[in-house]
């Protein structure tokens, strides 16, 4: 017998976070609520395509969404020929779905269009400062979250590659990106084979706060996710064992800590500034 909407939101949230999220009343959309909250990246496809159409209005969807002052400052690059796809998975060896996947994707930000239009009216651009750079990235990222989890609703499966931005000045070139545009991520997409497991998360007292931050039980909230991650979740290797060494129990805490114990796109900046943004 299948599960209701209700049983399976209480279901994949006390596996997301420890705690199942009870629904009553019914709410509109409940059964895309629950898909939201079984999703789970996806690396191995099917060979099938994906329709053409059914791209399109997964394009569409994403682009609906929210956008800072009606800018509009994100963009969808299909990679489609074979020799660009080879090129940019050829620099992310480490993510071999972006050969298997039926469609690959790059989500950029754009703030070359507006500043078109100032270069349309003869007029100089008088907001070339962290902000205009952070108001593209936060559209590319709404539009990335957007897609993912429409093509979750319309039965495929995909997988964002945040790695993409270690060769971002590479990837632009690919791309032929101008200035003022810069990748955000690459996503791989198409009907799964397979998913993973669903990752876990910070229980919502962790992560959900109101009227003021609040980091009294931090240490708790983290040490019980902790142990959730390992009991539930368990990391397939542990990084830099050379430097570290093993560890026993291996958590979140440990892996992120090992992870970002080694400096990560040190060059992103600098990219981002000769795409002519100025981050000050």
């Amino acid at each position: 017998m299948d599960k209701s909407a209700e049983q399976r939101i209480a279901d994949a949230t006390l596996r997301r976070y420890g705690e199942a999220v009870e629904v009553r009343g019914r709410p509109p959309g409940l059964d895309a609520l629950a898909a939201m909250n079984e999703r789970a990246v996806c690396r191995r496809y099917r060979p099938d395509p994906v329709p053409e159409d059914l791209f399109r209005l997964l394009c569409a969807t994403a682009l609906a969404s929210p956008t800072k002052s009606d800018l509009q400052q994100a963009d969808i690059v299909r990679v489609a020929a074979p020799a660009q796809r080879a090129a940019i998975h050829a620099l992310l060896p480490s993510s071999p779905w972006i050969a298997g996947a039926p469609e690959f994707l790059v989500v950029c930000g754009n703030g070359f269009r507006l500043r078109r239009i100032f270069e349309r009216r003869g007029v100089a651009f008088p907001n070339e400062h962290l902000d205009a750079f952070f108001n593209a990235a936060v559209d590319g990222a709404i539009v990335l979250a957007t897609f993912v989890q429409a093509a979750e609703l319309a039965g495929l499966g995909s997988c964002p590659i945040s790695e993409i931005r270690n060769h971002a000045a590479t990837v632009g070139e690919l791309l032929g990106l101008p200035d003022w545009a810069f990748p955000i991520a690459g996503l791989t997409l198409g009907y799964p084979e397979s998913k993973e497991p669903m990752s876990p998360r910070l229980a919502l007292t962790a992560t959900v706060h109101v009227d003021r931050y609040g980091g009294d039980r931090l240490e708790q909230e983290l040490q019980a996710y902790d142990e959730r991650r390992v009991r539930d979740r368990p990391y397939r290797r542990q990084r830099n064992v050379e430097r570290f060494g093993p560890a026993e129990p291996y958590g979140w805490m440990e892996d992120k800590l090992r992870q970002y114990s080694e400096a990560q796109r040190a060059d992103f900046g600098a990219f981002v500034r000769s795409k002519r943004y100025r981050l000050d």
